[in-house]
């Protein structure tokens, strides 16, 4: 039997910007997705803390170190700038997998979305 259990989870990050006129995605700092192991063109989660929104996207690499979180295409109507959200994957694993597995979470400073 497999189940899902979650992969990658970037915790309280700022949103620095929504791009309606974009295809989609949800663009994310280099950086950030190397230290949560999500990779680009990978389905990821979004929650955001200020509007109570839920939805999913795939994600774009965005320049290192820039602390770039931007919503792109339709998911730009749910989000503000300056919202606080949650990156989060999933991944299917065998249960007894994922009895023992470690997901990778990160918690970035909510100011810059910088990882120190």
């Amino acid at each position: 039997m497999q189940i899902q259990v979650v992969k990658s989870k970037i915790h309280r990050v700022k949103v620095t910007g929504a791009d309606l006129n974009y295809i989609g995605s949800i663009t994310i700092d280099e950086a950030l997705l190397e230290a949560s192991n999500i990779i680009e063109g990978e389905r990821v989660f979004i929650v955001n803390i200020n509007n109570g929104e839920r939805f999913d996207t795939y994600a774009i690499k965005g320049e290192k170190n820039s602390g770039i979180i931007t919503l792109n295409g339709p998911a730009a109507r749910k989000v503000q700038k300056d919202d606080i959200i949650i990156i989060i994957s999933y991944a299917l694993l065998e249960f007894e997998e994922a009895k023992t597995f470690k997901p990778w979470i990160i918690f970035p400073n909510e100011n810059d979305n910088s990882l120190t």
